[in-house]
């Protein structure tokens, strides 16, 4: 059968219709792909942005219509409402959503109701072949109709939702590789049409939380930093006095580098150095020019610190000072320790995405507040850490009870506890600890001794409770 064309009359029509099939382009296909949409659409092949599928429906080897799906518009208004979004949500979101770039019937095709036809056949596939190409599915369709030309007939008879107009910006990557997509005007609005490809699909994305399958899309983009501008002001000025190590003074204060990591940890960024660069770079003007970023010579835009930056930040930067810091504007934030949170932790973890490196933490248990922290030295173990952390004239734990594992039941750390920092401590003891293990079982029938049945019987019977101790 010819490939260009597909004889078809009238009565044949539903029958032709439910042979229809529409597949995945193959990659020997892609020449003549294109080459149809710049002979046939007013827009043609593209560039297109970001990620893509390309699909051809076909009617017993012939083709009937081709459909190109990319990555969704970055500024629509009218979605964001009709999803209900908020401005954070929709940008760690957006890689959920899909756009029909392209819709085209070939010329050759002469069949009614084949648009419609082939756009629900494509729908009913995209989600699953999307998440086979990209690690996730989809669940929200949108396009763009040139009401100039044409009236989205094929859209609305398979269910989807027309929303609007469009303000007639269009969204332009000019280097496969450029960071940056921008906006320029093309003086053509254009109708806007959405569909959900799952039932609920709004209010998943409008949600609290994506579930599990979904959350990895959020990775794609870093989360904005929830923190007002005048609150990054006041948190950088608690970190301005960590010394700078640098010789020279560079574009960035310690303090603004500081509070950026922060920040990020707070947001829950994993703190590498390129995770904390995405994240300066995601801030706004506004926060920019509270942390004193630079200014990019004199343009309004503002200049963010590099990787390289933040990588000498986490090697150099004094550690006890920054516990300091960080104590002082967490007490600022949480205010006074409650008295009856007495309970305090001592425990040790081995950090993520570090190479093994771990840390030992006080927190108290009540609250889970951060008291202190502890780097573990290499080719050494938890107990030196505990003590060091248990020392640092920055933890204050007086009157607490101080419990840790067994590894850290050791006579020097009880003394820092007691007689430095003014503290009890409940420390658990193992049967492979012979020496304090025997010490203890003495101490436990000197204390049975000291309570013996026949008292506890005469106790009893006069309607007294004898205690016991343990």
């Amino acid at each position: 059968m010819d490939q260009e064309t597909v004889p078809i009359s009238d009565s044949d029509e539903q029958a032709i219709l439910k042979e229809i099939e529409v597949v995945l382009m193959e990659a020997e296909e892609r020449e003549r792909f294109d080459q149809l949409l710049d002979e046939e659409h007013y827009l043609g092949r593209g560039p297109l942005v970001g990620r893509q599928l390309r699909y051809v429906a076909k009617y017993r080897g012939s083709w009937l219509a081709l459909l190109t799906w990319s990555d969704a518009a970055f500024h629509l208004k009218d979605r964001e409402v009709w999803i209900g979004w908020t401005s954070a949500q929709k940008k760690r979101r957006l890689p959920v959503v899909v756009n029909n770039s392209r819709f085209l019937i070939l010329r050759s095709t002469h069949l009614p109701n084949v648009g419609s036809r082939v756009m629900r056949l494509c729908l009913e596939r995209l989600a699953t072949d999307w998440e086979r190409a990209y690690g996730h599915p989809v669940l929200v369709a949108e396009s763009f109709v040139d009401s100039q030309l044409f009236r989205g007939t094929s859209y609305k008879a398979s269910g989807w939702t027309l929303l609007g107009q469009t303000q007639g910006y269009g969204r332009v990557r000019p280097k496969p590789h450029a960071r940056q997509d921008y906006y320029v005007a093309h003086e053509r609005p254009k109708q806007l049409w959405v569909r959900e490809l799952r039932p609920g699909a709004r209010t998943i994305l409008g949600g609290r939380n994506l579930p599990q399958a979904l959350q990895q899309t959020q990775a794609l983009y870093p989360p904005e930093c929830p923190e007002s501008a005048e609150q990054l002001r006041r948190m950088n000025g608690f970190f301005a006095g960590i010394p700078d190590w640098r010789h020279r003074l560079g574009d960035y204060s310690i303090s603004s580098l500081v509070t950026v990591a922060v920040c990020a940890n707070l947001s829950q960024v994993c703190l590498g150095q390129r995770d904390l660069a995405a994240f300066a770079r995601n801030l706004t003007p506004q926060q920019m020019a509270a942390l004193r970023f630079p200014r990019r010579g004199n343009r309004r835009r503002y200049r963010t610190p590099s990787e390289t930056t933040f990588f000498r930040l986490l090697c150099y930067l004094d550690s006890q000072a920054l516990q300091r810091a960080l104590l002082t504007w967490q007490n600022h934030v949480l205010g006074p320790r409650d008295k009856e949170d007495a309970l305090v932790a001592a425990d040790g973890k081995e950090l993520r995405h570090s190479q093994g490196v771990e840390i030992v933490s006080l927190y108290a248990v009540k609250s889970g507040r951060w008291l202190g922290s502890e780097l573990v030295a290499k080719d050494s173990n938890e107990i030196p850490a505990i003590q060091a952390v248990l020392r640092s004239p920055s933890v204050e734990i007086e009157g607490a009870l101080v419990v840790a594992d067994a590894l850290n039941t050791q006579t020097e750390t009880a003394r820092i506890i007691v007689q430095e920092k003014g503290a009890d401590y409940l420390f658990t003891v193992k049967g492979n600890q012979k020496g304090v293990a025997e010490n203890v079982r003495q101490l436990q029938q000197g204390l049975q001794h000291a309570f013996s049945p026949s008292a506890r019987d005469d106790d009893r019977s006069n309607g007294r409770t004898q205690p016991r101790t343990h």
